[in-house]
């Protein structure tokens, strides 16, 4: 097992904490997770200052370093009126850590997002399809992905969709605090996609870094990480019901016109996992089963949205 040594920006969310989780389980692995507060990868200087020392922290414990960007600005309604902070933390700060990691010499994994895609795709969308992102949200990640595949680093892009977990709000936390204040809910049925528990997603990035610090990482610069299989978020709330042992007739369908959003969702934002594969990493189990290991895992974690 590569003796690893893991840098994650955006380390509080709920990515980050399962990066934390999955490298704290591994003999004599290192694993630095500052949140924004701690690395506000916007501030060159802190993001200089922060990669410098970690690259010297690896070398002297005999590490092999890579960075894994999981920070973020995700408020996908809020970037239609904030688009200066969401090109701020999406580009831009994605492309003065993947500078950094060039001039030290470190490996970066960058986190993206289904959002890049206009989401009208009638089939999984390869990591190689045409981009055409609907929102601010969007553009400002696919201008990340650009800056960091640009920067001369030795960098990929791992795109997910639909991630939930322990830490942090999500949907599964919604429909379970939901379904202990109201007798029914409508939820969007024209909307279709890949529910990620960010446990695998976690595990996924590992075993890339390790690949990658190997330099053994793949030819594709681009690749595609979510569960497997495709579900409305309709659906998706009822298997969260039939997970808690509720009725699922409790939640009904909708359209997507009759709740608007300042910014667009995608109908269809499934990610094909051909190329994922293809790199010989391990395949995502599906998403369904995903959902009730994280429900056997973190109970009260999730369970405790009711509450």
């Amino acid at each position: 097992m590569t003796r690893l040594a893991i840098l994650v920006p955006g380390g509080r969310g709920q990515l980050g904490a399962e990066l934390v989780r999955v490298m704290s389980a591994r003999p004599g692995a290192l694993v630095h997770a500052p949140g924004s507060a701690e690395l506000d990868i916007t501030d060159r200087e802190a993001v200089a200052d922060a990669v410098d020392s970690f690259a010297e922290t690896a070398r002297d414990a005999d590490l092999r370093p890579v960075v894994i960007n999981a920070s973020a600005y995700t408020a996908v309604d809020a970037a239609e009126s904030d688009e200066e902070r969401a090109r701020l933390v999406n580009a831009e700060g994605p492309a003065q850590l993947a500078k950094t990691c060039h001039r030290n010499g470190i490996p970066l994994l960058h986190v993206s997002t289904d959002y890049v895609f206009g989401g009208d795709a009638d089939r999984p969308y390869e990591p190689t399809d045409e981009t055409g992102p609907r929102t601010v949200y969007g553009r400002t990640k696919l201008d990340g992905e650009r800056a960091v595949l640009d920067s001369g680093a030795r960098a990929w892009v791992v795109r997910t969709a639909w991630v939930y977990g322990a830490r942090g709000g999500n949907f599964v936390k919604t429909m379970v605090r939901l379904s202990g204040e109201r007798d029914s809910l409508s939820v969007v049925d024209d909307q279709i996609g890949s529910p990620t528990w960010a446990a695998d997603l976690a595990n996924g990035l590992v075993e890339l870094a390790e690949r990658v610090a190997e330099r053994r990482g793949p030819d594709q610069k681009v690749l595609h990480c979510t569960n497997s299989g495709q579900t409305s978020w309709c659906e998706f709330a009822r298997a969260i019901f039939a997970e808690l042992g509720l009725d699922e007739s409790r939640v009904q369908p909708c359209t997507t016109e009759d709740f608007p959003r300042p910014a667009p969702r995608p109908a269809y934002s499934v990610l094909s996992e051909a190329a994922w594969r293809e790199a010989g990493l391990t395949p995502m189990r599906t998403w369904r089963e995903a959902l009730h290991a994280a429900f056997e895992t973190d109970p009260e974690a999730l369970r405790g949205a009711t509450g």
